[in-house]
């Protein structure tokens, strides 16, 4: 589902109906627990979470160019995706996630090397979201990065 859009209100607006409450609560979590450091802006054609150059001037090794990358969201053709670095590149957190997931999931957790996926969106579990949002601060975020790169 490839949406093309300049804001994240844009974007909300373009998904099918029966995403868009569900989306914005999701992106609401998010914003409501996201520690001090990152911003919200449109990434990689999704709503990211981003440590922003005036933070980190290096950027993304990938594309110095672009901002840190850390959270996504996106609706794709058959799921909500959230995807998260954090987890991504920390065991630790990875493991704090997938124990406490059925704690407020009844569901199998959907889950590649980043992204959750939610094929329902009444299966989303918003505080169990909010919980790992803001289990990484922006500085903590930055050293584990340049800790995985070298």
């Amino acid at each position: 589902m490839k949406i093309n859009a300049n804001n994240p209100g844009e974007y909300i607006s373009q998904l099918p109906d029966e995403r868009q409450e569900a989306f914005q609560k999701l992106r609401q979590t998010i914003l409501d627990h996201l520690p001090e450091g990152f911003e919200e802006r449109m990434s990689y054609g999704m709503i990211g979470y981003v440590v922003p150059h005036e933070r980190y001037p290096a950027g993304y090794h990938c594309d110095p160019k672009l901002p840190l990358p850390f959270i996504n969201i996106a609706s794709q053709k058959n799921f909500i995706a959230l995807y998260h670095m954090g987890i991504y590149a920390d065991p630790d957190l990875m493991e704090w996630f997938t124990t406490a997931y059925p704690l407020h999931c009844k569901t199998r957790l959907d889950i590649g090397k980043s992204c959750i996926r939610f094929k329902k969106v009444n299966d989303i579990p918003f505080e169990l979201i909010g919980q790992l949002v803001s289990k990484v601060t922006a500085e903590e975020w930055i050293q584990c990065y340049e800790t995985r790169l070298r």
